[in-house]
């Protein structure tokens, strides 16, 4: 069979494919919260029976917190292991919501027809996407296009805290696929699809600079005494230099440049900077001088103040030298910089630039390199070229600001390249109440992934 009889049977299936994406976002498997423990069991059993009403070999593998979905299926070459995660953040504020998060609807707006519901872009409906390709492909076909093992995770949403140790234990099972597709990603812009290539690591640190072992008078105590405020101000404002370039030593070790190829992508996707910033009232670029903005959020590693705490914050004034200042601050890491070795730099600059009298205290909060794909494998051009034919616009091979564990354990633990292919829009919301994926994303992510999968198997 051809790829167009495909397309043609995912068109008029897509009712039918709806239907069934409506049926897993009825069950309000919020993993973080654990009076839904059995709905996120119930969430799992219901993607192994859909997956075995596919002939695939599939279960639900405990783990400490919920269920791993695993399936195997097929045979031949490439061999693919597609993940996805079917829990979903909580709902909260329920009062924000227009309508039950878990009863979902298609909905008529301005854009286009939407389905809203709790999870409806977050992941359910883009794991589906990729289920319901193989679904048509099998229908038919009467085969599948390769041999294929599926990894549905339960706890996503709620950092993962099974997924290392899971995928430790079963890596002979697991590391045996040529590549990784995760979709959990999104569109540069409604016409046009992306393929995520880049992903930024992360490190986290909390410091807490003691002065005094009290709070003390400012009137007594002011001059002659050491302000922790004044101290960890400070520091933070030495973590930059008057370019923007970030001052931790070594900090730029592993950083390297994107390609003349990859910045002509980047270049051609007509991003509107001074959009960007203005949608948030800003209009100036803070990052290092000479870069572009997409450059500044996908390529480029950051240093962030993300809170500070210190002193009378409350209602009205109180004339306190605080004995304590605190802060967050998170660095967003790029190619292959060691985040523990940048925690050891930031950690000895900052002991270095205490005075007399003044101790620091440090809290780490996770480190996580950064991730790069392999876009040497044919099989990522041939991604793009297949996601091109299917959108109005040519897809890119894009960064991301953000940071998607997942396609870094894959590639530490698992030896995996990730593709990471995604259909959401920023106007998806998310996390947020009122969350919604376009009927036309589903649509057009089924076809894609079709497109994908008769592309990477030729």
């Amino acid at each position: 069979m051809t790829l167009n009889a495909v397309l043609s049977r995912i068109d008029d299936d897509l009712d039918p494919a709806l239907e069934r994406l409506k049926a897993l976002l009825r069950i309000p498997s919020i993993s973080t919260d654990p009076a839904y423990k059995e709905a996120c069991a119930t969430a799992a059993d219901w993607l192994v029976a859909d997956l075995a009403s596919l002939g695939v070999d599939a279960e639900a593998r405990a783990t400490p917190g919920h269920p791993m979905v695993v399936g195997h299926v097929g045979e031949g070459s490439p061999h693919l292991l597609f993940y996805g995660h079917y829990d979903v953040q909580p709902v909260d504020p329920l009062s924000l919501w227009h309508r039950d998060p878990f009863d979902p609807e298609v909905q008529d707006t301005p854009q286009g027809k939407v389905l809203r519901g709790r999870g409806s872009s977050d992941d359910k409906g883009q794991l589906m996407t990729f289920v319901e390709a193989c679904r048509t492909w099998k229908a038919v076909n009467g085969s599948w296009p390769c041999r294929v093992t599926f990894l549905f995770e339960g706890e996503e949403e709620s950092g993962s805290p099974s997924l290392v140790p899971f995928l430790k234990e079963f890596k002979d099972e697991l590391s045996k696929p040529d590549l990784a597709l995760i979709c959990d990603t999104g569109l540069f812009d409604r016409d046009t699809p992306a393929i995520t290539t880049m992903l930024r690591g992360l490190l986290g640190e909390e410091l807490t600079v003691t002065g005094a072992d009290k709070d003390l008078h400012s009137g007594m105590y002011g001059g002659a005494a050491m302000n922790p405020v004044r101290v960890l101000a400070r520091i933070i404002a030495s973590l930059h230099d008057e370019t923007g370039r970030i001052t931790v030593p070594g900090f730029y070790d592993g950083v390297p440049e994107i390609t003349d190829e990859m910045r002509a992508q980047w270049e051609g996707l007509g991003f509107d900077a001074e959009g960007f910033l203005g949608g948030v009232d800003l209009s100036v670029p803070a990052g290092e001088t000479g870069r572009s903005v997409l450059e500044m959020i996908w390529s480029r590693p950051t240093c962030e103040v993300n809170g500070i705490t210190g002193g009378y914050t409350g209602d009205g004034f109180k004339t306190v030298l605080p004995s304590k200042a605190s802060a967050k601050i998170s660095f967003r890491l790029v190619g292959t910089q060691d985040p523990l070795e940048i925690r050891n730099n930031f950690r000895r600059m900052v002991q270095d630039a205490l005075p007399p009298d003044c101790s620091v205290e440090f809290k780490d909060h996770g480190a996580g390199p950064a991730s790069v794909m392999a876009t040497d494998d044919p099989a990522f051009e041939k991604a793009r070229q297949a996601l091109s034919d299917e959108w109005e616009k040519d897809a890119a091979f894009i960064g991301s600001g953000g940071s998607i564990p997942i396609a870094g354990y894959f590639k530490q633990i698992l030896g995996l390249d990730s593709m990471l292919i995604g259909f959401g829009l920023d106007d998806d919301l998310i996390h947020s109440p009122n969350e919604k994926y376009d009927v036309r994303s589903f649509h057009k992510g089924i076809r894609s992934w079709a497109r994908v999968l008769d592309a990477v198997t030729r």
